[in-house]
């Protein structure tokens, strides 16, 4: 995939969810987010003048907000996952052409949909990635 060597821009971002086994687009998407954690297991010994570490387990944890579309497969899969086996997900911040893709497996912990008298009805996704 091409590097992007300029400052990204969010709206050609991309997501895709696992659709009965195949990687489907997610439509009106207004944003994504993820963030990598790794665990640092300490190994000072006593004695020791400073703290010494080796690296642990890592994971992700995402959420995604979508303008909420019933007609959409990949919404409705994403609706129906909290509770459901660990999906692929695939997430591209400027562009399935450009730059880095983002991927893993996740399980999706919740699905949120909001309604307000001023506003589009939108969805809020979380999920727990490895």
């Amino acid at each position: 995939m091409a590097t992007n060597t300029a400052v990204y821009s969010g709206t050609q971002g991309v997501a895709h969810f696992d659709v009965g086994g195949s990687v489907t687009p997610v439509a009106s998407i207004i944003s994504f987010s993820v963030s990598q954690t790794g665990d640092a297991i300490e190994t000072s010994a006593m004695g020791s003048t400073s703290r010494t570490y080796l690296p642990g387990l890592t994971n992700f944890t995402g959420s995604m907000s979508v303008y909420f579309r019933d007609d959409d497969a990949a919404q409705s899969a994403l609706f129906s996952a909290p509770g459901a086996a660990a999906a692929s997900v695939e997430l591209f911040p400027s562009g399935r052409t450009t730059g880095i893709k983002l991927s893993g497996e996740i399980v999706v912990t919740s699905h949120e949909i909001t309604a307000a008298n001023d506003g589009a009805v939108t969805a809020e996704i979380s999920f727990q990635g490895s």
